[in-house]
């Protein structure tokens, strides 16, 4: 299993030494890769080599966990806050903290919590690991002319000439093929565009349409493809379609 790293801050001794116990008994795949007393000193240390998971108190003195959060603005990773304070449940949720643990800490809502930060970092990890062999496949397939359709079923590699256009519709792209089916794909349009080959060409801001198989122009705004249907063009794309055929 692929070690997990966490930062523990808190400016009591104790709780930090107590926390980092319960944390390696319960979660031997968690690797705590520094504890920190002063705010400041972990700032310089997390910008350096930020960690998946920060355990953080939220009182402290001359910084509390808030600030120190604020100094952090852009880093990736998820945040457990540890205090003693109830009231600050609410300032917590809001700066999305995956786990808001009182102390002293339960044993059980600190398995909670941490459960809950691990499966948000492997769900991101495969999303990652697919986004990447989708890019490398992408590469690879596309000097073969085929495009990589993600499907609720998988992957689909349909080559460039059997598509008629596509439609991109509340975030998804509906691929029309030459055979009269359709291909449904949760990715957006824009995806898409970087691997399509020149043959294609976005005639309005939800449609893209393969050329070769366009059959006629008509002046009320709309390229009529070879199996008769009807593709709106935008009034600025006009000019540039028109002007390929001049």
């Amino acid at each position: 299993m692929t070690t997990i790293t966490a930062i523990l801050i808190d400016d009591e001794f104790s709780a930090l030494k107590g926390l980092q116990q319960k944390v390696e008994k319960f979660f031997p795949e968690i690797s705590i890769t520094a504890t920190f007393q002063k705010p400041e000193d972990a700032i310089a240390y997390i910008k350096k080599d930020p960690p998946e998971i920060l355990f953080l108190d939220i009182q402290m003195p001359r910084l509390n966990g808030f600030e120190l959060l604020s100094e952090l603005d852009g880093l990736d990773f998820q945040v457990i806050f540890v205090t003693a304070y109830n009231e600050y449940a609410v300032a917590a949720l809001k700066k999305s903290a995956i786990g808001y643990i009182l102390k002293p800490v339960d044993d059980d809502d600190l398995k909670h919590a941490i459960t809950k930060a691990i499966t948000t970092i492997r769900e991101k990890q495969q999303l990652e690991s697919s986004n990447k062999l989708i890019e490398v496949l992408t590469e690879t397939i596309s000097k073969r002319n085929k495009i990589i359709v993600p499907t609720e079923k998988g992957l689909s590699f349909i080559p460039q000439d059997e598509v008629l256009h596509l439609e991109g519709f509340q975030g998804y792209t509906k691929f029309h093929l030459s055979n009269n089916t359709e291909l449904l794909s949760s990715y957006n349009l824009g995806k898409f565009e970087p691997s399509l080959g020149r043959i294609f060409f976005k005639c309005h801001k939800s449609h893209i349409v393969n050329l070769e198989k366009v059959r006629s122009f008509e002046n009320e705004g709309y390229l009529v493809l070879e199996n008769r249907n009807r593709v709106p063009i935008s009034k600025t794309n006009r000019k540039a379609f028109l002007e390929m055929f001049r």
